[in-house]
This record gives structure tokens, C-alpha cells and sequence, in this order.
């Protein structure tokens, strides 16, 4: 018999919490930095790599992790991935230092890509016919929304209670998902013998690894250290060795032949940049509201609520479009707005600025990010063949992942450069390490410490110069987001054959699986 009713979205319901939780941890801690800091008498470098080891862990492994559910079955991996992300989400609550935080980061990313992978085919086995296609687009405008929300969630848990309940909220949220996995969530797919591509994951997370280590220690260290050096020439080495290792096997990660594909190289650009310029810069717009501007983590979450309405209305309505032959025009066009909406904030930020003159720019971005990224997957499974169509579709997250991680390796290396530079300019004495401290939230600290007669004039260099690495990072972001947008219109044309049926092919696609087939004759 037919579920009817509400009823029959509480499966809908189920994965969309897991999907929540996974994507809004991505961006909650953003403005838990500096309460972090404090805390832990951590460095800007560790404070990079809260937010990167959970984001690295997760671009690196959602990919190879569809291989181990579908061995174990989708469910099962799903409920794996949410067990496992609760007991890492409690060891981050209760980390006494920055080391542990960023193990339990790690771990946690692990189990949001256990949960990440399986989405779409517990969608699949779940609904059929137009309560598929309905069940698919509110999860894009759950997935659009969520990091977006991750901050205004973040400022209300670190100032209601403590940096700490940002994780600890995940247990009950957790523990919620997991009794509605057991009782609503059908799996229909049998499980296969498909073969887990170990070394690929390896060298794919410690290429990733390798370059987002060496960009954050270079902002550490300098550009003229050795080790940096060593670090970032280490990351495309073990790039060539992944694509060497993926062409000898029969079953790899990642089938190198859809990279010949201009379309879906396109959509893998778009998915990378559009985390880079959306969100990658929210980290340090926190830090000068906070630390400089004084607004309280509510007041810092909050300033991005218009960018999470636009987003989540904007997701929302273009669900009836994403299956049409427009997604390079909806994908480009929406990075072009993301990119000029991060233009608009890196012009309207200035000297006096607060936090008013950031609200034109996020609504311009959140109705980019509403319109590209539940396009993204569709665009992905529609330019590949069907049987490639789940590999796709989690290549694209892991482009996300990988965007967002290495943006704000960047973006920190920007922010830290340019509050230096206007630190010196202004002829503050030790402007570098000023400049570090202060991108690691820690301006009020510097102040403390300052001579009572210099501290006016230090607050005012300080203000210039977390202004003048908020602007920068704004433009390095929307000249990324123009320049993708253009591109993407460019290279993402409409398929010379069809290659699914929106109805019932395209969510096989999703989660990586053949269609049925008539029996030969």
C-alpha cells in the first residue's frame, strides 16, 4: 500500500537532517573563532584547520566511501556515518586542545561523507515518479541553505552557551536521525562487491592534504620558507601518482575519462568556486566583525540571514528548471551573481564600514548559491553516461569540499598579507605578527598589551587594516566567481543526445546505479 500523508516524507525528513548537520558543520565554527582562540590559546594556522580538516576530509573521501555502501548497503553506511559523526562531534566539545579539535575534525569529516554519499540513493529507494522529483529538489534547497545557516546557528550556540555546543548540539540531532534511519528508511538496492579504490583515496586526501598544509604554512612561516615549499610541490606529485594509479584499474574512484568532458569539467569548476567565493570568506568577515567591529557572535551569525533566505527561496523555486536544457545558463548565471554580490561587499566595506553595508553583496550571492547549486548535480549526471551518473554527482561534492577547504587556505593567506601590509603602511612596528594576530582574532589581545598612550592609534590601524583584508578577500572572491560564471557559460551546453529520463533515470544516476533493463530476447 501507498504511504500517504505526511507520513511519507519522514524518509525525506530523515535525510535531510543528516544533511543538515553534515553541511552546516562546515561553516558553524566560522564565528566561533575567536572564542576558540581565547580558549585554547590557539594560532591562526590551527584555527584554518578546524574548519579545513573536517571540510579536506570530507571532499577527499564522499567519493570513495559510495564504494563501501555499496557494498554494506546505503542505510547501513548512512547510519555508520552518523554514529560516527556524533562520537566525533563529542570528542570536539570536550577537546581541551587545538591538536585534539582538529583530530576529531578530521574523524567527523569522515562520517559526513559515510552520510554524504548515500543521500541520493536512499532518496531513490524511498520515492518514485513525482514524489522523487519533489523529494530531490527540497533536498537542494536543504543542501543550498545549510551553509549559510551554519553561522547564524554557530553565533547563537557560542553566545547562548559556550564554542562547545556548536558540537554537542549534533548529539541529540544525531541520535534523532539515527531512530528515524531504523524505522522510516527503506533500502531497496542490493549490495554489490564493488572494489574499494584504497590507494586512490589515499593519494587524492594526501594531495588535497599536502596543498592545503603548505598554503597555510606559508601564511605561517613565509613564502620563503623551505618547508612550504616542500609541502606544495609534494601536492601536484602526488596528483600525478592518483591519476597514474586511477588509469590502471578496472573499477577506479574516479573514471579520468569524464575529465575529457568539457561539461563536466565545467560543472566541477562551478562546484569548487562556488563554495570558494560564497563561503570561504565568511571566516574572516567574522573575525573583523567580531574582533574589531565588537559584535557579539549572535550579531555576527545574524548578518548573514539575508544571504540564507535568498538562498533557500531562490533553491527552492528553481527545482522545476534544474532538469531543463538551461543548467549552464542557471549555473553561470548564478556564480556571475555570487561573484558580483562579493564585488559589491569588497567596494561597499571601507574604513567606517559595519555590518549593514555586507547585506546588498549577501543577498546578491545567496540568490546565486540558490540558483547554482541545485543545479550542479543534475548538470553533472546530465553530461556523463548513466552508468557514471552517481560518480559524477559525488565528484561534484567533493569539488565543493575541496573549494571551500582550499579557500580558506587562500583567502587567510590574502587577509593575513593585506592587514600586514596596512599595518606597515601606517608605521605600526612587528606589523606581521600584528597582521597574524589579528587574522587569528586576536586584536583585542594586541590592544591589551599595547602602551595605554599608543592604543587609540593601534585601534585605528587595526580597524584599517582588518578592513583593508576584508575587501581583498571579497575581490579575489568575485573576480573568481565573474571568472568561473563566464567560463561555465562557455564550456556547459546542452547534451548532443539525451543520456537520462528525468523521471526515473536521473535517480538511478544519482546514486550511481544501472537502470533496470528488459530482458534480451
Amino acid at each position: 500500500m501507498e504511504t500517504t500523508g505526511m507520513k511519507k516524507w519522514l524518509p525525506l525528513v530523515t535525510v535531510c537532517l543528516g544533511t543538515f548537520m553534515l553541511l552546516v558543520d562546515v561553516t558553524i565554527v566560522n564565528v566561533a573563532l575567536p572564542d576558540m582562540a581565547d580558549d585554547l590559546k590557539t594560532s591562526f594556522s590551527s584555527l584554518q584547520w578546524v574548519i579545513d580538516a573536517y571540510a579536506l576530509a570530507l571532499a577527499a573521501l564522499v567519493l570513495g566511501t559510495g564504494s563501501i555502501a555499496d557494498r554494506v548497503g546505503h542505510r547501513r553506511a548512512y547510519v555508520g556515518g552518523l554514529a560516527l559523526f556524533a562520537v566525533a562531534s563529542m570528542v570536539c566539545g570536550v577537546s581541551p586542545n587545538a591538536g585534539s579539535l582538529i583530530t576529531a575534525r578530521a574523524v567527523q569529516g569522515i562520517g559526513a561523507a559515510a552520510m554524504f554519499a548515500t543521500t541520493f540513493a536512499l532518496l531513490n529507494s524511498n520515492y518514485s515518479g513525482r514524489d522523487r522529483g519533489t523529494a530531490f529538489g527540497m533536498w537542494g534547497a536543504v543542501s543550498g541553505a545549510s551553509a549559510a545557516i551554519g553561522p547564524i546557528l554557530g553565533g547563537l550556540l557560542t553566545e547562548g552557551a559556550s564554542w562547545r555546543w556548536i558540537f554537542f548540539v549534533n548529539l541529540p540531532v544525531s541520535v534523532l536521525a539515527i531512530a528515524m534511519c531504523v524505522l522510516v528508511l527503506k533500502d531497496a538496492n542490493t549490495t554489490t562487491a564493488t572494489r574499494i579504490d584504497i590507494a586512490g583515496m589515499a593519494l587524492f586526501t594526501a594531495s588535497a592534504g599536502a596543498l592545503t598544509y603548505g598554503l597555510i604554512r606559508s601564511n605561517e612561516a613565509g613564502w620563503g620558507e623551505v618547508g612550504s615549499w616542500a609541502w606544495l610541490t609534494a601536492a601536484p606529485l602526488l596528483l600525478i601518482a592518483f591519476v597514474l594509479v586511477e588509469r590502471r584499474l578496472i573499477a577506479p574512484m574516479l573514471d579520468l575519462a569524464l575529465l575529457r568532458n568539457r561539461s563536466f569539467v565545467a560543472v566541477l569548476l562551478a562546484g569548487m568556486v562556488l563554495s570558494l567565493a560564497a563561503f570561504s570568506s565568511f571566516t574572516y568577515v567574522s573575525i573583523w566583525l567580531q574582533s574589531v567591529i565588537g559584535l557579539s557572535p549572535i550579531e555576527a551569525g545574524l548578518t548573514g540571514l539575508p544571504l540564507s533566505i535568498a538562498s533557500f527561496a531562490v533553491a527552492a523555486l528553481i527545482g522545476r528548471f534544474v532538469q531543463g536544457e538551461r543548467k549552464g545558463l542557471i549555473i553561470g548565471g548564478g556564480l556571475l551573481l555570487i561573484g558580483l554580490g562579493a564585488l559589491v561587499d569588497g567596494v561597499l566595506v571601507h574604513g567606517s564600514a559595519t555590518w549593514p553595508e555586507l547585506v546588498p553583496g549577501y543577498v546578491l550571492i545567496g540568490i546565486g548559491v540558490g540558483m547554482a547549486t541545485p543545479t550542479l548535480s543534475s548538470a553533472a549526471m546530465s553530461a556523463v553516461p548513466i552508468q557514471r551518473g552517481g560518480m559524477a554527482a559525488g565528484a561534484v561534492n567533493t569539488a565543493r569540499q575541496l573549494g571551500y577547504a582550499l579557500g580558506i587556505a587562500t583567502l587567510g593567506s590574502v587577509f593575513a598579507a593585506r592587514a600586514s601590509q596596512v599595518l606597515s603602511d601606517r608605521g605600526e612596528r612587528s606589523s606581521s605578527e600584528v597582521g597574524k594576530a589579528l587574522s587569528g582574532g586576536q586584536a583585542q589581545a594586541v590592544l591589551g598589551r599595547a602602551p595605554a598612550g599608543s592604543r587609540a592609534s593601534l585601534d585605528s590601524a587595526l580597524h584599517a587594516a582588518a578592513v583593508g583584508g576584508v575587501q581583498l578577500t571579497f575581490l579575489v572572491s568575485g573576480v573568481l566567481g565573474l571568472l568561473a560564471g563566464v567560463a561555465v557559460l562557455v564550456l556547459l551546453r546542452p547534451a548532443r543526445e539525451p543520456v537520462v529520463d528525468t523521471e526515473s533515470d536521473v535517480s538511478y544516476a544519482v546514486a550511481g546505479l544501472e537502470p533496470e533493463m528488459p530482458p534480451a530476447r
